[in-house]
């Protein structure tokens, strides 16, 4: 029977050495209070929405805002390729960019529109891989929560 009492209070012990505070534990995670980087600075850069319809440099952004984008981005990357077919790089870049895109070039001509309507990130990309190749074109709505 001791020893059955004693076995009992043994096991107490360890149950008690395990479940102690964090705070008697090293925390993998360290408090360095005030250490935090501050926010990034709001862009200058921040691009608009483009308009539905015609952008300002003449290509067609149609119904984006009601559109289905497994519907509207064919569209749209069928409309780029039309409008781009045998086109010198320099001459899309400098057409995108009239069209609210904002491009980089390295090895690739990269050109987007990123914005945010309401709680949804609304992306259209055109990707010109060399120089010839048909341009790759696309919409990508990504919302934020349920919907």
């Amino acid at each position: 029977m001791r020893v059955l009492v004693v076995a009992a209070f043994m096991g107490l012990a360890v149950c008690a050495v395990a479940g102690a505070p964090a705070a008697a534990q090293d925390n993998p995670f360290p408090v360095e209070r005030g250490s935090a980087m501050p926010p990034p600075a709001p862009s200058a850069s921040e691009q608009s929405a483009p308009p539905e319809g015609p952008g300002a440099g003449g290509l067609d952004f149609g119904q984006w805002r009601g559109a289905a984008p497994e519907t509207y981005g064919p569209a749209f990357q069928g409309q780029v390729r039309a409008r781009y077919a045998n086109q010198e790089v320099s001459y899309i870049r400098a057409d995108l960019e009239r069209n609210g895109f904002a491009c980089q070039q390295s090895g690739h001509l990269e050109c987007r529109i990123e914005i945010m309507e309401r709680q949804c990130a609304v992306d259209w990309y055109v990707v010109v891989e060399r120089a010839g190749a048909q341009p790759i074109a696309g919409h990508d709505v990504m919302c934020l929560g349920a919907r």
